[in-house]
């Protein structure tokens, strides 16, 4: 598993930079989901972000764990 990433010369943890990247892509899928004409009928706009940004986090963990091989 990967605990740390070096990201412009300092280490953090890996979970802050998948988080931060999957916040990232669940804004932009928001974006996207509010141009949408039904969206509105589906319910509301927050509970569809966070389980976007959930199911990010864990695709993009689970995603590194299956490509960084280390050891």
């Amino acid at each position: 598993m990967l605990e740390e990433l070096h990201v412009f010369g300092v280490y953090l943890p890996a979970a802050l930079v998948w988080a931060v990247l999957a916040g990232v892509l669940a804004h932009l899928l928001r974006r996207l989901w509010q141009r949408l004409p039904w969206s509105s009928a589906l319910g509301h706009a927050g509970i569809w972000e966070l389980a976007w940004f959930v199911l990010l986090w864990w695709g993009l963990t689970a995603a590194a764990d299956s490509f960084f091989h280390y050891g």
